[in-house]
């Protein structure tokens, strides 16, 4: 399969996300500089972490308007794959593609440390291959992860099964103190309604090998390898 990278002034997991998926993975993967208007033949637009346009205004908020994003959001319209990290979901959330926002860590600091997150839905194709209940043991980055949403849409969250992830110690229980950031509901992660587009605050690339202490991470690219192959041998 190809997954597209797409790369902003300011990108710094950009080449985090293209070692693992072309080097632990063996897919094809091509950057996209954000001033370009097309895609290369994707099967998954992945959105990296890093500080696009230096967080100038808000976390994502310029990169929202980048050229790229038009056919990012047609190619998300007619069913690819997208997967927002970090600063990608921030980018995700400026663009309505993902509802809610986020906003300054309650502890006013940048947090850099691993968490633990539960898999909520298994059911997606970015989490397809991770066993129920399974908790991942992934690093977060990031001075602007407090996901805000109202208590209306939150609800609307839950009865949809759009919440994918939450913070939660290493037995999966989830409290006040297992939270970083102060997120609302402990969410770490949200799919959208049709299921195709993601945005998570943890680093995956981060966490894909045995030597960075943790290879939970690769269970996010297995699952979007998985259910990528398992479509087009449907077809």
């Amino acid at each position: 399969m190809r997954f597209n990278i797409i790369v902003f002034p300011g990108s710094n997991c950009d080449y985090d996300t293209y070692f693992v998926l072309k080097n632990v993975f063996h897919c094809k993967v091509d950057f996209i500089w954000h001033k370009q208007d097309k895609l290369k033949n994707a099967d998954c637009v992945i959105l990296p972490g890093g500080f696009s346009y230096g967080d100038y205004l808000r976390p994502g908020a310029i990169a929202s308007f980048s050229p790229i994003m038009q056919e990012l959001k047609k190619f998300a319209q007619r069913g690819g794959l997208v997967l927002g990290i970090c600063n990608g979901f921030q980018m995700l959330l400026e663009m309505g593609l993902l509802p809610g926002s986020l906003m300054l860590n309650n502890t006013l600091s940048f947090i850099c440390r691993n968490v633990y997150i539960k898999v909520i839905n298994m059911h997606t194709p970015f989490t397809n291959t991770i066993a129920e209940k399974n908790v991942l043991k992934i690093p977060i980055a990031h001075k602007e992860g407090n996901y805000f949403i109202d208590e209306e849409k939150l609800k609307e969250l839950q009865k949809n099964n759009q919440i994918v992830f939450q913070y939660c110690d290493k037995q999966g229980n989830t409290t006040e103190y297992t939270n970083p950031n102060g997120s609302v509901n402990n969410i770490a992660g949200i799919i959208n309604k049709n299921g195709n587009v993601l945005g998570m605050m943890p680093h995956p690339e981060r966490a894909s090998e045995m030597i960075l202490g943790s290879d939970d991470g690769k269970f996010i690219f297995q699952s979007i390898i998985a259910s990528t192959f398992a479509n087009h041998h449907k077809i």
